[in-house]
């Protein structure tokens, strides 16, 4: 078993020290450090530490561990970083300063529109996807278990079952009022307010209201209905905050937050996310089941680039739309074709490059998480860095990303009830419009195909004659990637330079 502390010391030492780490985040698979001077980064002891899979240097350094590791990693190293300025005296002051400049400095060159979106959106959602798929998976297996109580193969599971569908549908009933809470959050309101006005849209008496002669639906809307309404009503009591006098604040702001965020959520929210909504599943489903084969080839084919950009976190609210509705999203299934075609690429890379070991390494400490869907260590340790190997990838992804599609134009609907997963991982939480069995036997086909297409683009196309001879060589520079002179950063994870 990893130990997160040893690692984190060490990652602490090869940054520069406390007093050049100006802050640390960290996401699903990778730690996100904020350095003060980069050259006193030691890249190449980065990433010669023990189960880092990659590092991109920069003033935002990030260092790819994969889940699970990485949270523990990032508490270590904030550990760290504490004791270690708590004893540095009065330079701690002296740190601080120049950490709030620097801060300030990335912050407004990372303060895009489309960045802060992005990231708005990451910080609502992210947190929400423990709960998805474990709670997917709990619908998953009592799917199986249902199946066997209707075939009269175990009755007796029938006492088992309906405390397996409370467990499983008691979040997804209440999923607006959790993205509501986040939401508020993310936009400067107190969080249960946002609960509250989210909870306005799946309260069962919502059904007793009726707006322009239209009688409302429990539901309607649903999760972006929530987004909407949580952002309003953080405005609402952030505009209230400033004027409320501080005796009757108590009183005045959450009150007002209700009120007009409730109001605007029943007379206007509801029913216009309620239209949008149905206009994005009508759509997503219009456009699998009539251009599937195409439709799946570019989705699957364009994925992993988006994920590289950050851009996959607006499809987010998308899935969850798709999963509120139909109990699935069909677009899952056909973009995880992606990571597919990344594993069938990088396995070719592993047999076209057995000699240089580094690649070799790297790739070996990356596969399991790719099986499981994480791609992060196989984009930035292996694919990307090579370059022609990230675009067969991707050309992997688009075929496996075309059968998927074929399914869904024939009518055979292939989809995920949770989010978050991907690859072999995804196969308990499939299901689709002729039950989990055929989902299953469609995604497996649009796997081997990603995999099987990725590794032999990647084969035959990966390498120039020239570029296959430099790389495949222990004696390579830089573990054989690119010459250390050029770009150094693209060196994999696990060689010291």
């Amino acid at each position: 078993m990893a130990d997160s502390r040893q690692i984190a010391q060490r990652l602490l030492t090869a940054l520069g020290g406390a007093d050049n780490v100006v802050d640390v985040e960290n996401c699903m698979t990778r730690l996100r450090v904020g350095v003060r001077e980069e050259d006193r980064v030691d890249v190449a002891a980065l990433r010669a530490t023990e189960h880092v899979l990659a590092v991109m240097p920069g003033e935002n350094t990030q260092i790819v561990l994969g889940p699970g590791l990485v949270d523990k990693v990032a508490i270590d190293l904030q550990v760290g970083l504490a004791a270690a300025r708590g004893s540095a005296g009065t330079s701690a002051e002296r740190l601080a300063d120049a950490g709030a400049a620097l801060r300030a400095g990335n912050k407004a060159r990372n303060s895009t529109p489309v960045k802060n979106a992005l990231r708005r959106i990451s910080n609502i959602f992210v947190p929400l996807i423990p709960a998805l798929i474990a709670c997917g998976l709990i619908a998953g297996i009592n799917g199986i278990l249902t199946n066997l109580v209707t075939s009269g193969s175990a009755p007796w599971l029938i006492n088992v079952t309906p405390y397996l569908g409370v467990m499983a549908s008691g979040f997804f009933s209440l999923l607006a009022v959790f993205v509501a809470m986040n939401a508020a959050k993310e936009f400067g309101g107190t969080p249960i307010l946002g609960g509250v006005v989210g909870a306005m849209i799946v309260f069962p008496g919502v059904a007793g209201i009726t707006v322009f002669g239209q009688p409302h639906v429990p539901g309607q809307g649903g999760v972006l209905g929530a987004l909407g309404a949580a952002i309003l009503g953080a405005y609402v009591e952030r505009w209230a905050r400033r004027w409320a006098p501080d005796v009757l604040a108590l009183f005045i702001v959450p009150t007002l937050t209700v009120l007009v965020g409730g109001f605007a959520t029943l007379f206007f929210l509801m029913t216009a996310a309620g239209g949008l909504s149905i206009l994005i599943g009508d759509s997503a489903t219009w456009l699998l089941g009539t251009a599937g084969g195409l439709a799946g080839f570019v989705l699957g084919g364009l994925f992993l680039p988006m994920v590289m950009t950050g851009m996959h976190q607006t499809l987010t609210p998308i899935h969850a739309t798709l999963i509120e509705q139909n109990g699935y999203t069909i677009l899952l299934p056909v973009l995880a074709m992606a990571g597919a075609g990344q594993i069938g690429s990088a396995i070719a890379v592993f047999f076209r490059l057995r000699r240089n070991t580094s690649i070799t390494k790297t790739i070996k400490s990356a596969l399991p998480a790719g099986f499981l869907g994480v791609g992060e260590p196989l984009i930035y340790g292996v694919t990307l860095p090579l370059g022609r190997p990230f675009i067969t990838a991707c050309v992997g992804g688009a075929f496996g990303g075309a059968v998927i599609g074929l399914f869904d134009q024939f009518g055979y609907t292939i989809g995920s009830v949770a989010i978050g997963a991907s690859d072999l991982s995804l196969f308990p939480l499939l299901d689709g419009s002729h039950g989990k069995a055929v989902a299953a036997l469609g995604y497996a086909c649009g796997l081997l195909t990603a995999y099987v297409v990725g590794f032999v683009a990647t084969w035959f196309f990966g390498f120039s004659a020239e570029r296959l001879a430099e790389l495949n060589t222990d004696e390579t520079v830089d573990a054989g990637l690119v010459p250390a002179s050029e770009v150094p950063e693209l060196v994999p994870a696990g060689r010291a330079t």
